[in-house]
């Protein structure tokens, strides 16, 4: 069995956690420290967190990159770091604890969408196949050499809530197959080329708007990208609303227009019209596009993004 210590935060993270736990000697989590959410602000923990207590694993929440390194440097001596998702670029002295190196779970077949956030990336291009990368980390952004890969393709309307669950799981599988070969120096990671390379910073504000002088394709590839969350935002009738899934239609509606077809309601884009299937007015629940319909005196009116 390979001594490993887990580095990751989010729920995409957990798969591999767990398959770690079960497969190897995993000897700690390190993972960020709990924030503030939901309406009252108090701290809660990350799913890593919560995954690694059930299973009665010892969790450390280094804060910066000093404590980072010291945390992983006192755990030594194991063999293999593993990062997925972590939200961290491991320093020098981060990748030099393990004895034989730390591995990456990549959700995108490198070279392509290195960076934070692949997976919305992918969606957002409107690209039809994506897959997983297992890496050893180097001190660059997702450059490391390459161990394997797996393609998956990505399903018509795929969210990208659906598609990251796939590739974690994948992701867990793929890792565990290699990983004590890799410790023991059995195989050798191959180079990555730059030919192909794209980059999938971290999503901002600006990033979650749609715009109804997008074409259809870019409206629901958008849609998809930041489904279930954070969710992409249209303003309607000047109330900001969130827009978590859509499909194309053949209503008739003028671009930067709503109208109701059928009570269900249609904005007209570039080149066509787009048919809102559920949506979440600011302060208001999450409700069907034929709920919204409902609550209208109006049959129509305006968007902006």
């Amino acid at each position: 069995m390979t001594s490993v210590v887990f580095m990751g935060t989010p729920d995409a993270a957990v798969p591999t956690l767990e398959i770690l736990a079960e497969e190897h000697d995993l000897r700690a989590v390190v993972t960020r420290p709990d924030r503030p959410r939901g309406r009252s602000g108090a701290p809660a923990p990350p799913p890593v967190k919560q995954a690694a207590e059930r299973l009665g694993i010892d969790v450390f929440q280094p804060v910066g990159r000093l404590e980072l390194d010291d945390a992983l440097l006192g755990l030594r001596p194991y063999e293999v770091g593993v990062v997925v998702a972590f939200g961290r670029i491991l320093s020098a002295t981060a990748l030099s604890a393990p004895a034989r190196g730390t591995l990456n779970v990549h959700f995108s077949l490198l070279p392509r969408w290195r960076g934070a956030a692949p997976v919305a990336r992918a969606l957002m291009a409107g690209d039809e196949m994506t897959g997983v990368t297992i890496i050893e980390l180097d001190e660059g952004l997702d450059t490391g050499d390459v161990l394997t890969a797996q393609a998956i393709d990505i399903k018509p309307d795929e969210e990208a809530g659906d598609l990251t669950r796939r590739l974690a799981l994948a992701g867990a599988r793929l890792l565990n197959a290699v990983l004590d070969e890799y410790a023991k120096e059995a195989m050798s990671p191959v180079p990555q080329v730059d030919e192909g390379m794209s980059y999938a910073p971290l999503l901002e504000a600006s990033d979650r708007i749609l715009d109804p002088a997008m074409t259809t394709g870019e409206f629901l590839n958008r849609v998809r990208a930041l489904a279930p969350a954070p969710g992409a935002h249209l303003d309607i009738d000047g109330v900001r609303t969130r827009i978590l899934r859509a499909s194309r239609s053949d209503g008739a509606a003028a671009p930067g227009r709503w109208e109701l077809v059928d009570s269900r309601p249609v904005i007209g884009v570039a080149d066509g019209a787009v048919e809102l299937l559920r949506l979440q007015p600011a302060g208001k629940r999450v409700m069907t596009g034929e709920d919204w319909g409902r609550g209208k005196r109006s049959s129509g009116g305006a968007v902006v993004g």
